[in-house]
């Protein structure tokens, strides 16, 4: 997500949405600060100023905003503009990339075919999918499709994201062979670790079982039945819509537009594009348990989109998260429990049961949660990579309709962020003059060249271009950049792509006889998204073959 002058990481995002800590914790104390600001009384809600201040305050172009509220529609609104530097507004129909808010729509796609009897949750995944394979033999057997959903497969946060974060040309059938190639980083059930690849299996027997894509079948089961004429499910749907908003990211600390990410290969997990209108349906679809208001079904009965049963299996805990300790100023968000169910994080707030979840793509952020005992669901969709914006509101929002006091949470977590980011820049500053500066790396450059190949990933190229020394993943186009020296045998790639913000370390270690053993990475900031999961790479060099 993106501050003023940096980028958060996506696993920043999750924490927003996923823990107590909206934030992550800080090098310092700002406890009096916030004493400070929480001095100020807050202002009443006002739901045009208060997103207008966010716009201004986080730097962010545009935001959708849908409110729903005992089964009616509160609000369906756009504000700001769809591309920096254009006239054009947001409004209620303008579509924005929702990404990982696309996973509840995969939960619910499994829910149906549950219902209807052409699987079950704890079907092993094998039945459905008989090629998919696990690193570990036991882990592949046991494997469910309801552990497809859960975060607890022993993977690491993000672990091989790489194979489709940024547009790599690996399909999806690809993707999911390449998974028996990626080591565990935790035992099987052990713990929480937000995945995306085994949302993709997940996209996959979804497809299968229908007969067609995942995303045709979203559109046959899921949007046409709800009326979400204007959702689409790639990129490629959007094409001729003049009412879609442009990806937004910061570079060199300032806000603009860049182009967006197609991710063909990974639907299941992030493939929904949705607006306020066709978004504030699948939140009344969800608050009202899987019936379809106003809809009839062919047995003369209320139509469904998904059982009661279903409802109540997708929001109970099925992996526990563990809860942090949030800042002083964010003290009031901190939850009492705090779980992963299928597609919807679970936990509470002032006393009352939220599902929720967040999503983040290249240039926008988008949160949906809802509080089922309040009838309330609040979706914010965004152009832009910032996390703190759409938190703000959403307790500005969730606050107003639970009548709690209103707090200021604009100023509070704008305090936060911004400190946060402050003790980035200082810790890198402290690694910077750490390091040997006058250091030079062992070999000749020339002699780093040629290419690298990891298990899951492939093949990376290191080759000199003119006096420049190139880095580049061969499956990701745009993931290359120019390594520069940063001490002794370490480098750092900076990408071409600087609305990336993800420059990283290239290490590489010698064998005795001085030739390159292995070559590992890892990104330079803790800022960086966690999707550029580069410190799961173990890079070997290709060695030639014998004429």
């Amino acid at each position: 997500m993106q501050i003023h002058t940096s980028m958060h990481t996506l696993a920043a995002a999750l924490v927003l949405a996923f823990s107590s800590t909206t934030l992550p914790a800080l090098a310092a104390d700002p406890a009096p600060a916030a004493a400070a600001v929480a001095a100020a009384p807050a202002p009443a809600f006002d739901l045009e100023r208060d997103v207008n201040s966010a716009l201004k305050t986080f730097d962010v172009p545009g935001i959708a905003i849908a409110i729903v509220k005992d089964g009616q529609v509160i609000a369906t609104r756009g504000f700001g503009v769809r591309k920096l530097g254009e006239a054009a507004p947001v409004d209620s129909k303008t579509l924005f990339e929702v990404a990982s808010n696309s996973k509840g729509f995969t939960a619910a796609a499994l829910a149906m075919l549950v219902d209807e009897g052409k699987l079950a949750w704890d079907d092993p995944v094998t039945k459905h999918l008989p090629g998919f394979q696990m690193h570990d033999s036991y882990v592949t057997g046991e494997m469910t499709i309801r552990d497809l959903l859960t975060h607890r497969s022993g993977l690491g946060l993000g672990a091989g994201d790489l194979l489709w974060w940024p547009t790599t040309t690996f399909s999806t059938d690809e993707i999911i062979e390449k998974l028996r190639y990626i080591r565990p980083a935790t035992s099987f059930r052990a713990s929480y670790a937000y995945d995306n690849l085994l949302y993709i299996v997940a996209g996959k027997i979804i497809a299968d079982k229908a007969g067609k894509s995942w995303g045709e079948a979203m559109h046959e089961r899921i949007l046409a039945p709800l009326g979400m004429s204007g959702t689409t499910t790639s990129l490629a749907e959007n094409a001729g819509n003049p009412d879609v908003a442009n990806a937004h990211s910061k570079i060199n600390g300032k806000i603009a537009a860049v182009k967006s990410m197609p991710v063909p290969n990974a639907v299941g997990a992030v493939g929904i594009n949705t607006n306020a209108e066709d978004i504030a349906k699948w939140m009344m679809v969800l608050l009202d348990g899987g019936k379809i208001a106003g809809a009839v079904g062919k047995d003369g009965k209320e139509a469904r989109l998904f059982s009661e049963k279903q409802a109540n299996e997708m929001w109970t805990a099925q992996t526990p998260v563990k809860i942090g300790e949030p800042k002083p100023e964010l003290a009031a968000t901190k939850p009492n429990f705090s779980a992963y169910g299928l597609g919807f994080q679970l936990r509470d707030y002032r006393g009352m049961k939220v599902a929720m979840h967040g999503g983040a793509l290249q240039g926008f952020y988008s949160r949906v949660l809802m509080v089922p005992q309040a009838k309330l669901g609040v979706a914010i969709l965004t152009n832009a990579e910032n996390g703190g914006a759409m938190t703000a509101l959403q307790w500005r929002i969730v606050d107003h309709y639970l009548g709690a006091a209103p707090s200021d949470w604009i100023a509070l977590v704008s305090k936060v962020e911004q400190d946060q980011h402050a003790a980035e820049l200082k810790k890198q500053e402290k690694a910077s003059g750490a390091r040997a500066a006058k250091s030079t790396p062992s070999l000749p450059l020339a002699a780093y060249d040629g290419e690298y190949e990891d298990a899951w990933y492939g093949k990376v190229v290191i080759r000199h271009e003119g006096k420049k020394q190139i880095l580049s993943f061969t499956r990701t186009p745009d993931l290359t950049g120019e390594l520069e020296h940063w001490q002794h045998d370490t480098f750092i790639v900076r990408w071409k792509e600087r609305n990336f913000n993800a420059d990283a370390y290239v290490t590489f270690s010698l064998n005795p006889d001085g030739s390159i053993d292995r070559v590992k990475m890892a990104p330079v900031s803790a800022e960086t998204d966690f999707s550029y999961d580069f410190q799961d790479l173990s890079l070997a060099p290709v060695k030639a073959a014998k004429k």
